[in-house]
């Protein structure tokens, strides 16, 4: 149900006389799932709006999502059922949080019972952080330290080549037998600018 428009009626005024509100956000990846559970939850949480989309976390243009991040305001909160209806992985999640954070814009999720409007949920939002960079950093180094085997090894890292030294020397004797690049190329399986491109370092 996606509201463009924004009203002064909508939300709540805090102590500070700012005006606030919950938005609610739902997410199904296919038809054959409902939305009511997600709906009803976040109702009963007390969201002002709710805003949907029936996509695959996967997908980046999620239009229920752009109007939801977009309808809200400093001082508000975008409140989720689950934690996995927002990213599409952690590194996602911890991102858009932040982007929400830099705008004042608190978070919620109603399943992990995280607030990160409160000291305990910004606790738990960080510590995520802290393990997503983590979980970078390891990947950087176990990556780094393959290359420097690989290297000690007299290799290099990345793909293999794809014209092996064994089918140059059939291709050469398929081009000697009167075929064309193309028809050798063909016949072994192989790109026809990758097998020019071997043929021309061969004889550099």
């Amino acid at each position: 149900m996606a509201i463009r428009t924004r009203s002064h009626d909508d939300g709540k005024t805090d102590t500070s006389g700012q005006h606030v509100a919950l938005i609610g956000y739902a997410r199904v990846s296919t038809p054959d799932q409902q939305l009511s559970l997600q709906h009803d939850a976040l109702q009963r949480a007390g969201c002002d709006r709710v805003f949907d989309d029936q996509a695959s976390g996967a997908r980046t243009d999620r239009p229920g999502l752009a109007e939801a991040l977009a309808y809200l305001r400093a001082g508000d909160t975008l409140v989720v059922w689950k934690l996995d209806r927002l990213g599409r992985s952690m590194s996602h999640l911890i991102e858009k949080i932040g982007e929400l954070a830099a705008r004042g814009i608190g978070f919620r999720s109603l399943t992990e019972n995280i607030d990160t409007t409160t000291p305990g949920g910004m606790l738990i939002f960080n510590i995520f952080g802290s393990l997503a960079q983590f979980e970078r950093d390891l990947i950087r180094e176990r990556t780094q330290a393959g290359l420097r085997a690989a290297r000690e090894r007299g290799s290099k890292g990345g793909r293999r080549p794809v014209v092996t030294p064994d089918k140059l020397r059939k291709a050469r004797a398929h081009i000697a037998a009167g075929l064309t690049v193309r028809e050798a190329a063909a016949r072994l399986k192989i790109g026809k600018t990758a097998l020019y491109k071997a043929l021309e370092g061969a004889t550099a």
